[in-house]
């Protein structure tokens, strides 16, 4: 039977009593007065499109649950408890609750401030490698040079983590570097963009970020990438850490003052990150949909039997509110496509979710990707426009979600001619 009250705990899971008394000593999540909690209607529309709820049949794992938990905290009418924590945990992050909530509820923002809140008042640390990933990704330069055996492992081919997918990044040259020297050979006379590179992208995943620099000056598109950007704050957004803000106002501050028409980015979640960052300062705008605005140079048809089943990631379609990625631009690629099935459903990688309950990220993924096991083409290739969603969808073949060959590719990937 599915719980229809956010006051229940579950009979299943015991709770921890270690944790009972630490938790009931905090302060409430957030102050009761907070128009951002009272304006949930409890009509039931996110039960329908939650991947979470779907999963358990839990309402405390629903967007409503959740929001009565946190108000209830903050009303004083609920004691600071381990099960809001783990509920909160539990959150995708995916975003599908708020097109589908008619009282438009900014669930994303409330969960942002509550997760934070929570790791301040000492109620959720993060797990040590977590942290450590979070350090390093605040710290891009390091994280780059820590991160150079990884990319020798993937440019012989070797994936040392089930999600970890195939690829072939500059060992040394970095994409600033890249954009530099092919900017000079060409001299592209169009738009001009800063291309937000991303930490974990650059670090482990660059070849993304040299395939977006080659497409775009190809398409006469001027590319800067501004050496003082960092990490735009999402990993740490994800994990409640503190660092966010200190963070967006480094990544506003590089790009401001890099004298160009706008940011674009090549993964929908940092993108997302840095729109908030920059507020309608400067237009910020996904590399995909921008191509797609000024008119993309297309691939001749691929001689091939190649199938492209396109995905579109959650952060992209509920976060920054596209339609999805452009059907020009997917023509563009020459490849024979289409969208997934459960194209617009979350796949279970919600930033950093799929590392820190892998299990329910699993189950999010087992459902959405049983269609590949079939799948016609020759390859098959699953292209999406985020690389953590693209690392989730590669470990449905580690893990034997699926079970006969296919490629993760990222769609500007398809796009590049590789003629630069």
């Amino acid at each position: 039977m599915k719980a229809t009250d956010a006051d229940s705990e579950s009979a299943a899971t015991p709770r921890p009593a270690e944790n009972q008394q630490a938790c009931a000593a905090r302060l409430p999540v957030l102050d009761a007065s907070s128009a951002l909690l009272t304006g949930c209607v409890h009509c039931g529309f996110c039960l329908e499109v939650c991947p979470t709820y779907q999963l358990s049949g839990d309402e405390n794992n629903s967007p409503r649950g959740r929001l009565r938990l946190w108000r209830q905290e903050a009303e004083g009418r609920l004691e600071p408890d381990w099960w809001t924590v783990r509920y909160t945990q539990d959150c995708v992050g995916c975003l599908a609750c708020e097109p589908a909530c008619p009282a438009k509820v900014p669930y994303g923002e409330i969960l942002e401030e509550v997760r934070h809140q929570h790791h301040e008042a000492g109620r959720h640390l993060p797990p040590l490698p977590l942290r450590l990933a979070a350090w390093f990704a605040a710290r891009p330069r390091l994280f780059s040079l820590a991160a150079i055996p990884l990319r020798i492992l993937r440019r012989i081919g070797w994936q040392p983590h089930r999600l970890v997918f195939a690829g072939n990044p500059a060992v040394l040259e970095s994409t600033a570097s890249y954009a530099q020297r092919l900017m000079a050979q060409h001299r592209p006379t169009g738009p001009r963009v800063a291309l937000l590179t991303g930490c974990l992208m650059e670090a482990v995943f660059r070849e993304i970020n040299f395939a977006t620099v080659r497409v775009l000056i190809r398409n006469n598109v001027q590319v800067v990438v501004p050496a003082t950007q960092g990490c735009c704050g999402a990993m740490h957004e994800h994990l409640g850490l503190p660092a966010v803000q200190p963070l967006r106002q480094a990544s506003r501050d590089a790009f401001l003052g890099a004298g160009v028409d706008a940011v674009v980015a090549n993964s929908s979640g940092c993108g997302l990150s840095t729109l908030k960052s920059l507020q309608g300062q400067l237009p910020v705008r996904d590399v995909l949909d921008f191509l797609g605005e000024i008119g993309v140079r297309a691939n001749p048809p691929r001689a091939t039997d190649a199938r492209v089943y396109v995905d579109l990631p959650c952060h992209l379609v509920h976060g920054q509110k596209l339609a999805g990625i452009p059907e020009s631009v997917l023509r563009a690629t020459g490849y024979h496509w289409e969208l997934a099935p459960q194209a617009r459903d979350c796949c279970g990688s919600g930033g950093v979710y799929n590392l820190q309950q892998p299990e329910s990220a699993q189950q999010i993924l087992q459902k959405k990707s049983q269609f590949l096991n079939s799948a016609a083409g020759d390859p098959v290739i699953l292209a999406t426009s985020n690389h953590v969603c693209m690392m989730q969808w590669q470990s449905a073949g580690r893990t034997g979600l699926v079970q006969r060959p296919y490629q993760v590719r990222h769609v500007i990937q398809l796009l590049d001619s590789g003629d630069l």
